[in-house]
């Protein structure tokens, strides 16, 4: 069976803050990345399992999801103004 990881990621024009965490709520890690295409695809290319992916609705939304859903399990972004 494969382990769910949960990805939560703050996303800024330079960089993104990452947390990860196993399928029992432990923090598995953290790490901050370059807000660059090829980082974030080598970042969740280097992990295994179903990968649930979270971050915040923002300047970036829409082209984060777009780079990210078919290397993922699950997207889900968040509006920052609710």
């Amino acid at each position: 069976m494969d382990s769910v990881k949960y990805i939560g990621m703050d996303v800024h024009k330079e960089a993104i803050s990452i947390a990860v965490l196993n399928s029992s709520g432990k923090l598995v890690m953290e790490c901050t990345i370059e807000t660059k295409a090829i980082t974030i695809l080598d970042f969740l290319k280097g992990l295994r399992g179903s990968l649930h992916v979270t971050f915040e609705e923002g300047t970036w939304a829409a082209w984060l999801y777009d780079l990210i859903k078919p290397h993922v399990t699950l997207v889900a972004s968040r509006d920052h103004r609710a």
